[in-house]
């Protein structure tokens, strides 16, 4: 009996370590620490992690992915900051280094995707969940792979912009470019890396059927589609959640029946 209360007293103080205080910078991964249920060990976000929407209200909130409040972030005396390359500065992370721990995630595609859900589960004592998280993603995405394949949606040459004023777009070293070859669309941009400026007349001279326009990080509505026909009557135009496309943690989870749902429409319409 003894040794039955010490293993379930060892198992919580592992699952619950009080001593972990976490500040996340990365709104994507934020939401992925609420779904390794997390509440108590955050401490910091940024006022990008809008999910949830209880922590986006009682979080301390630490600046923005790109303007970081650093003696902020000391005064919490933080145990765990959580960066990614992409999306935060190095100067301001190498900066946090100096007096707590940093973990620099790197997402480029799918796979690195599921390695830094397991990495954060290790790094915050709670492998089991985040091993059952990324379990789940894997089914739901082989589910889906099945779909495009028997919805014979292979290779459909797309773009997908994400701002404009220039407009700009998505190369082929791009996590969100990985997501779309994996629901069956090929970049017509693929051979440009980062995140290209192009014009009209550049996405003119391609074999595009399809174009994306992303929520995020330009606020791409109804009225940009009306705009685009008029130049594009030939293509298809949709409305992307950019969420689904660009956020790389929990958002996995939801990401297939959002992906099922538009395959379907692609599938109708074209």
């Amino acid at each position: 009996m003894l040794i039955q209360y010490l293993y379930v007293a060892f198992k919580y103080i592992m699952m619950h370590d009080d001593s972990l205080r976490i500040v996340s910078l990365v709104p994507s991964i934020t939401e992925l620490l609420y779904h390794l249920e997390l509440s108590n060990e955050v401490v910091g976000i940024t006022k990008f992690c809008v999910h949830p929407n209880d922590w986006f209200k009682t979080k301390t909130r630490i600046g923005g992915t790109k303007n970081i409040h650093i003696e902020n972030i000391r005064s919490l005396a933080p145990t765990l900051v959580i960066a990614n390359k992409e999306e935060n500065v190095k100067e301001q992370v190498e900066a946090l280094e100096a007096f707590t721990k940093v973990h620099l995630t790197d997402v480029s595609n799918f796979e690195d995707a599921l390695k830094m859900i397991q990495d954060i589960g290790v790094l915050t004592n709670s492998q089991s969940k985040a091993a059952e998280i990324v379990k789940t993603i894997q089914d739901s995405f082989a589910d889906l792979c099945e779909l495009c394949s028997k919805q014979q949606l292979q290779s459909i040459p797309c773009t997908y912009l994400i701002w404009q004023d220039p407009y700009m777009t998505i190369g082929g070293d791009t996590y969100i470019n990985d997501l779309l070859t994996k629901i069956g669309f090929s970049n017509v941009f693929a051979k440009s890396e980062r995140y290209p400026s192009i014009s009209l007349s550049d996405i003119d001279q391609t074999n595009c059927k399809v174009i994306f326009l992303s929520s995020e990080p330009y606020p791409f509505k109804q009225m940009h589609i009306e705009i685009l026909q008029k130049y594009f009557p030939d293509k298809l135009i949709l409305l992307a959640d950019g969420e689904m496309f660009s956020w790389y943690g929990s958002r996995l989870l939801e990401a297939p029946a959002y992906f099922k749902s538009l395959i379907q429409r692609v599938a109708k319409e074209l």
